[in-house]
């Protein structure tokens, strides 16, 4: 297949949604030789931060000269952000020839009878794991899908466990309470691996350490082994100090605003340091240079000043907390112009009520053209009477912008997708800001 037709298949494979379960993988990676099994990895998950993490403890491993693998989803423009090398998204040549590799497997082991028809997710995860043994990684950062327990990327035996936290998210899939989500994404937990988490709360930590102790891997606490305190903050970026230990203190500068990016960072400082008491590569200095260097869009990202322009794929009530802080600390006193889309499974009065002020003002709109999205007319009934339900993206943003006018602020978030969304018309979309602040389009 060239890289159009691995796309289509790709897409046609969006019918058979999200699966949960390992038969499907594990018989297509057999067929494969078992590429996850002869790479070094790191495996990361959490309700919120995972994708962070997993780029800082990348970017650390890089830093240290080694070559690295990433594997992250959802993708916010193109299927190659998902399978990174070294820095750089895989090519679509790369990436048409790991996904027909993958395809024939799959429809081997489905004439076989070994399994059904694997997932997209599955088909992804597999070209992604076939991709870094055949490029041959040093280590492979990989984020889990979903949950974790029985996410498709739950095949390894990492070097390092991560769980970044633990709230309510997915509870079609992963469970109700935190109990039952903190047991999913603590099935990623390894006999003797070490793991590193800043969940919080008997619900969530009661699971994850009796697992832990269960399997013999040591446990890393954020808030006990090890914390982070904020010495200077801006959207621009900022300075912590990480106490680890009663010895270890170090100032870090990071590029990601944000509370919860501190405590975000340190997690995948830590994780990185564990990697390397068994590789000497890994040093302070990679440390410092890799969280320097890490930018993760969609997250917080300012893509504009003057008006201030924010996207943040923030989807849960906890994810909108942290978005909400952030705008407070920020940009205090300051109204925001929302343009606002989740998907309608979601917890979308929880997100609402978490993010959105009452001097706010929300355009609402369908995050994406798929059956998920909710509709921009519910979501604006959800949100009251600040809200106005727009046709579309482009009218949404339009009218933000001039509400904003030169030192207001522009709050793009909702939902990954509709991120992803905007980062389609941004090629074409550019922002003027004339006597009126409107929005024009070149």
């Amino acid at each position: 297949m060239n890289y159009t037709e691995s796309l289509a298949y790709l897409d046609s494979l969006g019918k058979f949604g999200i699966k949960l379960g390992m038969e499907r993988i594990e018989g297509l990676l057999r067929e494969l030789g078992n590429p996850e099994q002869k790479i070094k990895t790191v495996h990361v998950t959490g309700t919120n931060g995972k994708g962070s993490v997993t780029s800082m403890i990348t970017n650390i491993l890089l830093a240290a000269n080694l070559k690295v693998g990433k594997f992250t989803s959802p993708h916010l423009v193109k299927y190659n952000e998902r399978i990174n090398l070294n820095g750089k998204d895989i090519s679509d040549e790369d990436f048409a020839t790991a996904i027909t590799a993958v395809k024939v497997a799959a429809d081997s082991v489905v004439k076989k009878g070994v399994c059904e028809q694997p997932t997209q997710f599955e088909i992804l995860t597999a070209a992604a794991f076939l991709y870094f043994y055949l490029q041959k990684v040093d280590y492979a950062v990989i984020e889990v899908g979903m949950g974790g327990l029985w996410d498709s990327t739950n095949v390894i035996t990492p070097v390092v466990s991560v769980i970044t936290n633990v709230a309510l998210d997915h509870t079609d899939r992963c469970g109700k309470t935190l109990e039952r989500i903190a047991m999913q994404k603590a099935g990623i937990i390894k006999e003797k691996v070490p793991l590193v988490t800043a969940a919080e709360g008997n619900e969530a930590l009661g699971p994850i350490v009796s697992l832990a102790m269960f399997k013999e891997a040591p446990v890393y606490l954020y808030g006990k082994a090890f914390h982070g305190t904020e010495v200077k903050s801006s959207m621009e970026g900022q300075t912590f100090t990480l106490h680890a230990g009663d010895f270890y203190h170090s100032d870090y500068e990071i590029k990601l605003p944000g509370e919860h990016q501190i405590k975000n960072t340190s997690v995948a400082i830590v994780a990185a340091k564990l990697v390397s008491k068994q590789d000497d590569r890994i040093n302070e200095l990679a440390l410092h240079v890799g969280v320097a260097n890490t930018v993760w869009p969609g997250r917080l990202e300012r893509i504009h000043k003057n008006p201030d322009i924010i996207l943040d794929g923030a989807h849960n009530p906890d994810g909108a907390k942290a978005l909400r802080n952030a705008l407070d600390k920020y940009y205090h006193g300051k109204q925001v112009q929302f343009v606002f889309g989740m998907m309608g499974d979601k917890d979308m009065s929880g997100v609402i009520k978490t993010l959105i002020k009452q001097d706010d003002v929300v355009y609402t709109v369908r995050a994406d053209e798929g059956a998920r999205a909710a509709e921009a007319a519910d979501l604006a009934k959800l949100v009251g009477s600040n809200a106005v339900a727009e046709a579309d993206l482009a009218t949404a943003y339009d009218a933000a912008i001039c509400g904003a006018g030169t030192d207001g602020v522009v709050c793009v978030c909702g939902s990954l997708y509709l991120v992803g969304e905007f980062k389609k018309i941004e090629s074409f979309v550019r922002v003027h800001h004339d006597k009126t602040g409107k929005l024009s389009r070149k």
